[in-house]
């Protein structure tokens, strides 16, 4: 990657802190639009990218591989995503289960998975061709004001930076989130996630498949040729037991969750483990800052929609400010602010709070939930309407979807 020199002090329209795969995809869609960004990201470039800094996959929605496209980012990501043609819910033993097929939307895949490095890669790609985009990286963020003139910030080497509007996009614990005085809500679910890949003889036909057990969901997720990503929540007392065994007791365990449809399984790569919480924060804005991400949401990835929230943000933050630009005003007026505010607030709540009651229902093994549970699917599986309303909002085409999203230009 080309090294750029910059001058002490600068301006730009918008500060973003943290440049991963949503802060990134914000500059992204932020230079489409003509607007300047800054990006301030703490990590190498280069070791963010490496396979073994993080094993996870997400699954990319169609509204959000739509976004991807008109971003001129999918052809980056495409070789190495996997489609995903249909989606199989089973729960413990019972032998009722849910079936989603692509076919029934006529939209083509539901989604794909794709490995976060790969995104990443494709973004780090592509920022540093783009006019209106400086990537600070690695950069460290040691002072942020805001006040109703603008945001002023000063990086650890003495860079100083001027601009209208600061994003945070610095994860779940954003320190500028904490510092802007936004507080959070949430709790914690006494679970971890084991994420690793592995191989197995059979193909998987492109089928996501979830298995909901009593300690937590079970997601195998189909990446390219006969390997898929493994999402395994588990006891967060018993995790760490689980990720000190040997290889061969950690297949054998994982071997007894995942089953023998897809033949012999072995292990690829390391494997990772993340404790898992829900939070939000009571606030998407504050003076001339936004919140996007995990800074404004983290959820449990039951669902696999925790990077696609990220990308609504982004694609309704993108929206507001561009169209601001349009009319001649400041994007980051407190107009534009409080539009963003509320086109987020409504969806981010049915997404969090759906996500904590599957979680809260499906992770145990009492029998009176386990009747319930069983109806419900029995009934979800037979009501087309239902399923279809499930699928559309799955794949971000329910409603009706910010511009990017719906695979149209800013």
């Amino acid at each position: 990657m080309k090294t750029r020199t910059f001058a002490k002090k600068y301006e730009t329209d918008v500060l973003i802190v943290g440049g991963g795969l949503v802060g990134g995809t914000l500059a992204v869609a932020l230079d489409v639009a003509g607007l300047g960004s800054t990006v301030i990201e703490r990590g190498d470039p280069e070791a963010l990218t490496d396979a073994g800094f993080d094993g996870r996959a997400s699954a990319i929605a169609y509204a959000s591989q739509r976004m991807f496209q008109v971003l001129g980012l999918w052809d980056r990501i495409a070789p190495d995503a996997s489609p995903i043609l249909d989606i199989r819910v089973s729960e413990g033993e019972s032998r009722l289960f849910l079936h989603f097929d692509h076919r029934e939307t006529g939209d083509g895949p539901l989604g794909h998975i794709v490995e976060n490095r790969t995104i990443r890669a494709a973004l780090h790609e592509k920022l540093p061709q783009l006019p209106n985009v400086r990537l600070l990286a690695p950069a460290q963020l040691v002072s942020l004001e805001r006040s109703p003139d603008g945001v002023d910030a000063i990086l650890a080497d003495g860079r100083r930076i001027r601009a209208r509007l600061a994003v945070a996009a610095d994860g779940r614990d954003s320190a500028v989130r904490r510092e802007a005085g936004i507080q959070i809500t949430g709790w914690d679910y006494g679970q971890s996630a084991i994420v690793c890949t592995v191989e197995h003889e059979r193909s998987h036909n492109h089928v996501a498949q979830e298995h909901f057990l009593p300690s937590g969901p079970f997601a195998i997720l189909p990446l390219r040729g006969n390997a898929s990503s493994i999402v395994w929540t588990e006891r967060a007392g018993l995790a760490p037991a689980m990720m000190d065994l040997p290889e061969s007791e950690f297949m054998a365990e994982l071997g007894a969750r995942f089953g023998d449809f897809l033949g012999r399984l072995s292990p690829v790569g390391p494997r990772w483990s993340y404790p898992l919480s829900l939070q939000f924060a009571r606030a998407a804005t504050a003076q001339r800052l936004a919140l996007v991400g995990d800074a404004l949401h983290g959820m449990h990835p039951i669902a696999g929609q925790g990077l696609n929230m990220g990308l609504r943000d982004v694609a309704v933050l993108a929206e507001v400010l561009c169209d601001a630009k349009r009319l001649g005003l400041d994007p980051s007026d407190g107009a534009a602010l409080a539009d963003y505010e509320r086109r987020r607030r409504f969806d981010n709540f049915v997404m969090l709070a759906s996500t904590d009651i599957l979680t809260r229902l499906f992770s145990n093994d009492m029998r009176p939930l386990k009747g319930v549970r069983d109806l419900g699917m029995s009934l979800w599986g037979r009501i087309e309407p239902l399923k279809k309303l499930s699928l559309r909002h799955a794949m971000g085409t329910l409603g009706h979807p910010p511009r990017l999203l719906r695979g149209r230009p800013l």
